[in-house]
């Protein structure tokens, strides 16, 4: 077994890649500061201190949520459970597209009406018993409609990173360690800094990792975009990106 270490913890370390101070993050966040201090020492903060603190930070709620250990709302799950049978390709197949392809894919996407939630979002555990650095990029990325095998999918062909659907299993659970090679390929494709990820979750980084693709940069946008889309409107989006 595996603990998080704290939200507390991964906070700080956030901070101190950043080179930001406590009182200037609760100043951002317009939370009160000694509230964001006891987190810092070990307070687990509350769903409403999370939901402050992402955007100050620049990231997404749902992100920082999973980083801090806490479980998912409702309302931070993707609309449809049933569209992660159309992302993978989706993404798959964006990726391959001209620039101005892509793009305009993206922007269609973007525009599509949001609908009804129909069914709750349950994604798969990958281990009741561990909530280490591992599970998070794979817990982010289940929450953007990707099952291990579109993840397995989505990286290699948007990625160098070549794994078995399995793996991603292995790697969620905590019997398979984050190296500098899988923190960057996940940063790229959750459109996250890959210098950030790679602080929060302990792992050293030999060098500076090199900026994602321009490609992988909307591919990553457009992943996140389908999460409030209904599977028919995935779908569709599919079948015009081939």
């Amino acid at each position: 077994m595996k603990e998080h270490p704290g939200c507390g913890t991964v906070l700080a370390r956030l901070l101190n890649h950043r080179g930001l101070a406590a009182h200037e993050l609760a100043d951002r966040a317009a939370v009160p500061a000694d509230e964001l201090d006891a987190v810092l020492l070990g307070t687990p903060p509350t769903q409403t201190l999370l939901r402050r603190l992402a955007p100050a930070l620049g990231l997404h709620t749902v992100d920082l949520v999973v980083l801090a250990g806490h479980p998912v709302p409702e309302d931070l799950t993707p609309l449809d459970p049933e569209a992660e049978r159309w992302v993978d390709g989706l993404i798959s197949d964006a990726w391959r597209l001209p620039a101005a392809q892509r793009r305009d894919l993206l922007e269609q996407a973007r525009a599509l009406p949001q609908q009804d939630r129909r069914s709750a979002f349950a994604p798969r555990r990958v281990a009741p018993l561990f909530d280490g650095p591992g599970s998070w990029p794979v817990r982010m990325l289940q929450y953007r409609n990707l099952s291990w095998s579109g993840m397995a999918r989505v990286l290699a062909v948007t990625t160098p990173t070549y794994l078995s659907a399995s793996t991603y299993g292995v790697i969620g659970s905590g019997r398979k360690n984050l190296t500098s090679r899988l923190v960057t390929d996940f940063a790229a494709v959750l459109g996250l800094d890959a210098g950030e990820l790679a602080a929060v979750t302990g792992v050293a980084m030999r060098q500076p990792p090199p900026p994602p693709t321009p490609a992988t940069t909307d591919t990553a946008a457009l992943l996140w975009e389908c999460r409030r889309l209904s599977a028919e409107q995935v779908r569709g989006l599919a079948q015009r990106g081939r």
